[in-house]
């Protein structure tokens, strides 16, 4: 949403971390936990390519740049481009990270519910398969303590249910509503996980307890009731 936090490939290949742990694992705590097993490594390599993980950090452009930088920096600095051969360097990266995560035999499996945004995903009555492709984006994505995982998930779901001949929108009016009325009030006017929950989050267990616990309930309950 223009917010300039995590690079929007992360968000992508997480998801198809979590659609091919869907195919490998089924549903449950293992696909969930491997999902976000993946999305850390994701994460890794992705700030490995760039030295960055935020959009702002790489393209110094958010929703508050004028029109004229957003001209410059795309247009005549050329990072327009400069994003495509991102993606083009870091899309057999990112393969290579999902299959090393679910190559992994031996792994420690929390009880369920494992991701925030796996929940999140389930009472908003997604599809097994689209509660894992969630998984991995709990705790500001693999665990990084970025931007809320929960809330790409809400926008996620909310804009898929629009249908796919719906026009696409950079400021869809809907997600502006969920992000100012739902959202913000509920996280202490923060975006990031980390600065909500006030840590990082050690590993995979130690969100699991987390949710378990009722961590971050009331902001996933209204989330997904919008």
């Amino acid at each position: 949403m223009q917010h300039g936090y995590q690079c929007g490939m992360i968000w992508g290949a997480v998801l198809a971390a979590g659609a091919q742990a869907y195919e490998r694992f089924g549903s449950g705590a293992e696909a969930e936990t491997r999902a976000i097993m993946a999305a850390q490594k994701l994460v890794d390599a992705f700030q490995t390519c760039t030295g960055e993980i935020d959009c702002f950090e790489i393209t110094d452009i958010d929703k508050s740049s004028s029109t004229m930088k957003m001209i410059y920096v795309f247009l005549i600095k050329g990072k327009t481009l400069g994003c495509m051969r991102l993606a083009g360097k870091y899309a057999p990266i990112a393969f290579n990270e999902i299959n090393a995560a679910f190559a992994e035999e031996q792994i420690e499996i929390p009880s369920a519910p494992v991701s925030c945004a796996a929940e999140l995903a389930r009472k908003m009555g997604a599809s097994e398969k689209h509660v894992v492709m969630a998984a991995g984006l709990a705790g500001g994505i693999g665990l990084c303590g970025g931007a809320c995982g929960a809330l790409g998930a809400a926008i996620w779901f909310m804009t898929m249910n629009k249908g796919l001949d719906s026009k696409m929108e950079f400021k869809d009016p809907k997600a502006l509503e969920l992000i100012e009325t739902a959202f913000l009030p509920n996280s202490d006017y923060e975006f990031e996980c980390s600065e909500i929950v006030g840590r990082k989050f050690k590993n995979i267990k130690d969100h699991a307890r987390f949710i378990r616990e009722g961590g971050c309930a009331k902001l996933i309950e209204t989330l997904a009731g919008k």
